[in-house]
């Protein structure tokens, strides 16, 4: 396992529009997920123990967000073939243990984590309400274990703050994770 940091926020980068299907059985695109005050896209996937971690406190956060008008969306780019947790029927599994307040979608051709430059599960993305880049950092200070429960909220604070202001913090700190699984090349 190859544990990754993301890279620095590139505040105003313009996110990259996606439809991919959903474990609801249904299309998802860049539009249909973002709210009224902005959008956080988020690379998870099922096996990696740094999204495990965090999983109840990102459901948590993500409703509360959805209430700040920030739309929510979770993408699985890991290659299945090569991690079998990571298949259609385990996102739709843990999707549905979870009670994701969120559309799960699987990139199957990892084109959307291409495009949004994804280098590790989690990796967040916070979109203002003109889908320019806010945020690229941390959930918390969770690492492979979860942070204690009196943790700032990183990742809330920043997203409540681009609903409120339409701008990201100066500071943040980036997130760690497994590498994205990328297929190997024909």
């Amino acid at each position: 396992m190859v544990s990754l940091t993301t890279p620095l926020c590139d505040f105003g980068w313009s996110a990259p529009d996606f439809v991919l299907p959903g474990v609801d059985g249904k299309p998802h695109s860049l539009s249909s997920c973002r709210g009224p005050k902005g959008l956080l896209v988020m690379f998870i996937c099922n096996h990696c123990p740094y999204v495990k971690a965090v999983l109840p406190r990102l459901v948590r956060d993500c409703r509360e967000l959805a209430g700040l008008g920030i739309g929510c969306v979770a993408i699985m780019s890991n290659d299945p073939a090569d991690y079998p947790e990571d298949s259609p029927e385990n996102m739709q599994r843990i999707a549905a243990d979870m009670d994701f307040p969120f559309p799960y979608l699987l990139d199957e051709s990892q084109a959307v984590a291409r495009a949004y430059g994804a280098v590790c599960t989690p990796d967040f993305f916070g979109f203002d309400a003109g889908l320019g880049l806010q945020y690229r950092g941390r959930l918390d200070a969770s690492g492979k274990n979860p942070a204690p429960e009196d943790a700032r909220r990183e990742l809330f604070e920043a997203m409540r703050q681009v609903a409120e202001t339409g701008h990201g913090p100066a500071e943040q700190t980036p997130s760690i994770g497994c590498s994205i699984k990328w297929r190997a090349p024909c």
